[in-house]
């Protein structure tokens, strides 16, 4: 196997530039590259990091790592089912956790996660792989996070909290202890969610509760 000497990100986004910022912290990781599918994007920027072309190049960069970089966890899964299907191997993914991250022993982060400043994983924290974690979200005892899910800035979680493949918790939302939040399900900003959410379900509100659409007044 090739020597890895650099680190490309698949998804020019806000995203990018933190693993980026995250990656230069932890250690020189080599040159940053950046592929995308919106060809806008090619042969420029995005901060200061070289957009290289679409996200097809990905098998053709056999030296660098890489990490999705999109927000959105069925994105990041269906983009994840592509890379596959061109034949990379799982091994080419890294994971990025800062620094100031509080990760103990008995917690893992599991292949291609990304863990962002003032993420705190108490006890026995499962995460699974390609999960974003972002700023100051805190994971208490027990709870276990399925790939391709995402937790937004100042998301907290009680204790044995389950959140489903590709689900999206925004903002400042707190779980209540032992609640599960289903696959592909939606948690909106600041909610406070005390009962559990079924698979592809959108919950706003303090307390939360489903978003209810095709009805008329």
């Amino acid at each position: 196997m090739a020597t890895v000497s650099g680190l490309l990100l698949v998804g020019a986004s806000g995203l990018a530039r933190e693993v980026t910022a995250v990656a230069v912290l932890l250690h020189d990781p080599g040159p940053v590259s950046v592929v995308d599918d919106n060809p806008a994007t090619w042969g420029t920027l995005h901060g200061l990091t070289p957009v290289l072309g679409s996200v097809d190049l990905v098998p053709d960069v056999v030296d660098h790592d890489v990490v999705l970089t999109l927000g959105k966890g069925r994105v990041r899964r269906r983009v994840a089912v592509r890379l596959d299907m061109f034949g990379l191997a799982p091994e080419r993914y890294t994971s990025l956790v800062h620094p100031r991250v509080v990760l103990p022993g008995s917690c893992s982060i599991g292949v291609g996660s990304i863990a962002l400043d003032g993420v705190v994983l108490t006890a026995d924290v499962e995460v699974g792989r390609h999960v974003v974690l972002m700023p100051h979200t805190t994971l208490t005892h027990g709870c276990r996070v399925h790939d391709f899910a995402t937790l937004c800035a100042g998301v907290s979680l009680g204790g044995g909290v389950e959140v489903g493949e590709a689900a999206y918790v925004g903002m400042n939302a707190a779980i209540r202890e032992g609640v599960r939040i289903g696959a592909d399900a939606t948690i909106g900003m600041g909610a406070v969610v005390l009962h559990d959410v079924p698979a592809g379900e959108t919950w706003v509100g303090v307390p939360a509760r489903p978003v209810r659409t095709g009805v008329t007044a």
